[in-house]
Formats: C-alpha cells, structure tokens, sequence
C-alpha cells in the first residue's frame, strides 16, 4: 500500500526518480542555445530510433523506393540528454518531442511535428501511401489517429510501468497491460479479414502502427515485454508483421544512421 495523501496543490517534486525523471519539468520552452546542423538534402529529420522516430524513416525510405525524390538528412536527437529541449529544435517543435522536420525543398522552410503529421504531410506531397477515393482516405485517417490516441496508453503507460518507473507498481502494470492486450486484439481482429490494416494496400496507416505494434510483435521495444504481454499470441497481428518487416524500405528505415548533432 502506498502512504502517499494527495496534496490540496500538486507541486513539483524535487525529485522525480525513474530513467526520465530528472529531465521533467512542468512548463515548456527551451532551456538552452542551440544551433541544428543542416545539409543539402530536399528533407532534414531530427530524431532518434524510437517507435515514433522509425515512422519518419521508414516512410521516407518508402518514398525512395518509389523513385521519389525524398532523400533526406537524419539528425540524431539524443532524447535522454535533452537535445529536444535546445532553441533550434524547440523552434521546430515548441513541445520538445521527437521526430521533427524540416522541408527544405521549396522557397520557404515548412516545419512539421508530430509523427503522424510527417506521415500525412509526406503522404499528401508525394501521393503516396494514401488513397484519393475519400471514403478510402477517411478510414487511413481513422486507424492513423487511432494509433495516435492508443500509443500513449501503450509507451507512456504500459511501457513506462513495465520498465522505466522506478518501481513496480502492480495496479499500474495490471491496468495498462491490460489495455496492451486490448490494443492488440483489436488489431489481430481486424487483420483477420484484411491483408493490410485499412484493406488491400498498404498505407501510412500501416507504417504508423507497425512501427509500434509490430516492433511490439517482435518483441523489440521494452525488454521482454512481448513475452510478458504473450504477443505470439496474436496470429494475424504476426503475419501482418513478418510481412512489413521485409520490405527493403522498412529495413533501411530501421537502419537508418543518425548524425551526431555536435
């Protein structure tokens, strides 16, 4: 049983503890100087190898795939230090989350933040991964911001209880494992009638939420969580993942090599 009473106030503590408690701060801003570092690539991405970054490379790789011109310069920001926090990336992204980026391929820069916005941004450039039947895009548009809204509940929940709180806290884990597994039958129902998450052709719907779910599937994020959350299980959610991770443009999104920022 815990001891802690609920003040009148909330205040900040002087002491978060956890992996990332010492970087937390109530409000919001840059808390230092900073100079990004640009190249001569159409697309400049500042970002790191996390489920929300992958999104980003991925996508582009896609891109390329195609023969697009969507080359693009990948900066590494080191999430864990608070390079996020600097003024040149919280010029781009003033809520200090990664991935970021910069188009730099018209007259005027044209930032854009928040992973699922990269995604729709570049899709809707491109036109690609993405139907124009409306009816076709609003069902892309639905499973694009379900994983928006259903993520947090996974990473900041799940993922944060299960492995980087400083303690186990079993109403925690008990409470968000249980909303994982939801989240995964969901998908694992819906994969049963379909090849891919919206129908037959595969989207930036899918590369949203393979890049967490599938990366899950595998059991790639979090040490051992897919164990503890039985993720073999899931029958349809594992093919639809073993499928995706194939293709070269995912392979190279996720090897994709980040550049040191300084």
């Amino acid at each position: 049983m815990s001891n802690y009473i609920l003040p009148e106030v909330w205040e900040t503590p002087q002491q978060m503890g956890g992996a990332w408690g010492g970087l937390n701060q109530p409000t919001t801003g840059a808390r230092f100087e900073q100079t990004l570092p640009k190249g001569d690539k159409p697309f400049q991405v500042y970002s790191l190898g996390t489920p929300n970054g992958i999104k980003v490379t991925i996508m582009l790789e896609e891109l390329k795939e195609l023969g697009l011109n969507a080359d693009y310069d990948l900066f590494k920001i080191k999430i864990s230090e608070g390079d996020q926090f600097g003024s040149d990336f919280v010029a781009i992204n003033p809520n200090s989350k990664i991935p970021a980026m910069l188009d730099l391929s018209g007259e005027e820069p044209i930032r854009v933040f928040e992973s699922p916005s990269i995604l729709l941004y570049l899709a809707d450039k491109f036109k690609a991964f993405i139907p124009e039947d409306f009816a076709k895009r609003t069902e892309v548009m639905n499973w694009l911001f379900w994983q928006t809204g259903a993520a947090p509940f996974l990473g900041g929940g799940f993922g944060h209880f299960f492995h980087y709180a400083p303690e186990k806290i079993e109403y925690a884990i008990n409470r968000f494992a249980m909303e994982a597994k939801r989240q995964l039958d969901l998908l694992d129902k819906e994969l049963a009638t379909k090849h891919f998450i919206t129908g037959d052709d595969y989207t930036i719907a899918d590369i949203a939420i393979w890049s967490w779910y599938g990366r899950l599937a595998q059991d790639n994020i979090w040490d051992r969580a897919g164990i503890f959350l039985n993720v073999k299980e899931y029958k349809n959610l594992q093919r639809w993942t073993a499928e995706i991770a194939k293709r070269p443009a995912v392979v190279r999104g996720l090897a994709a090599e980040h550049k040191e920022i300084n």
